[in-house]
Formats: C-alpha cells, sequence, structure tokens
C-alpha cells in the first residue's frame, strides 16, 4: 500500500496527520492548468470528527503555481493558500443526509473509502483554489494590448462623420 493510500475512516478515527512537500510536476492535472510545472505545494491533512460525530479530515495546501495571464498571456506566480474541511459518508446516501443535517456550504461533503489516495484530495484541492480566470493584478507588459487599442477603429465612426456635415 502506497504511503499516501489510507483508510479514510480509520485516519479520521485515529485524529491521523501528515504533512509534507510536493512537487507541482508530481500533481498532473494541477501540471496542466499551470504555465509549467515548477514549483513545489505545502501541504497538510489532519483527520478528526464534527461536532455532530462525523468522520472529517481538514486538507490544507499553500505554494506558488506559475500560471498564464488571460490579459496579457505571460506566465506569473500565482500564490495558493487554501484549506477545507471534508466530511465523510459511507455511502452516497448517508453523504446526502449529513449535507442536509450539517446545511453549511464551506462543509464538503464526500463518500469515504477504505483505501483514499490523498494526493487527489489534495490535488483536487489545489484545482479548487485556482483562479477561472488568472492574471496579474497590473500586468507588467501592456504593449501588446496597447497596440490593439489604438489599432481599434470604431464601427460608429463613419457614421459621426456623416452626422457633422
Amino acid at each position: 500500500m502506497s504511503a499516501f493510500v489510507i483508510d479514510a475512516f480509520e485516519f479520521c478515527r485515529n485524529n491521523g496527520y501528515r504533512e509534507g512537500v510536493t512537487p507541482v510536476a508530481d500533481m498532473p492535472r494541477l501540471a496542466a492548468d499551470c504555465a509549467d510545472a515548477s514549483g513545489q505545494l505545502t501541504w497538510s491533512i489532519q483527520g478528526g470528527q464534527t461536532k455532530q460525530g462525523y468522520p472529517s479530515m481538514t486538507l490544507s495546501v499553500s505554494g506558488t503555481v506559475q500560471l498564464v495571464c488571460q490579459r496579457c498571456l505571460a506566465p506569473f506566480g500565482y500564490e495558493l493558500d487554501s484549506s477545507t474541511m471534508l466530511v465523510l459518508g459511507k455511502d452516497d446516501q448517508e453523504a446526502d443526509e449529513i449535507e442536509e443535517i450539517l446545511d453549511d456550504e464551506t462543509i464538503d461533503v464526500i463518500v469515504g473509502s477504505h483505501s483514499a489516495d490523498i494526493m487527489q484530495l489534495l490535488e483536487d484541492e489545489a484545482l479548487l483554489a485556482l483562479p477561472q480566470a488568472p492574471k496579474h493584478e497590473v500586468c507588467p507588459d501592456t504593449k501588446l494590448m496597447d497596440s490593439l487599442k489604438s489599432e481599434k477603429v470604431s464601427p460608429f465612426a463613419a457614421l459621426k462623420n456623416l452626422k457633422s456635415e
């Protein structure tokens, strides 16, 4: 059994804890969404129970990944810092019942597994933390965008000339 495959229910029951650092290159789905596979993520996973006694895991990921700015198309470092609580159900029906009882949008209820790959859970958390349209706060090189703006001619410019005659 891999060091990253756990019995999620046993992990929660024993208040298990794991932490580590994983290169972005070792997370293929995350690397595919990045400009390149450089960088690494620091992560932790803590098992426990909710106030109601349901098994739960708190996942945290942080680090810098390289994304492509959607404005200027240049790569830039994006700082990930995300944490979420997952509550485990034995099957889909129990997960739905737990979700209804908890009635908390900040908590995700999933079907637990006796052979859960925590690397997949952590990669999921990192993917969910990425912005839908990544962009710089202020793009460093705006020459390309400026050239597009200056060449753009309004379709109403000809009408304006007609009106003034």
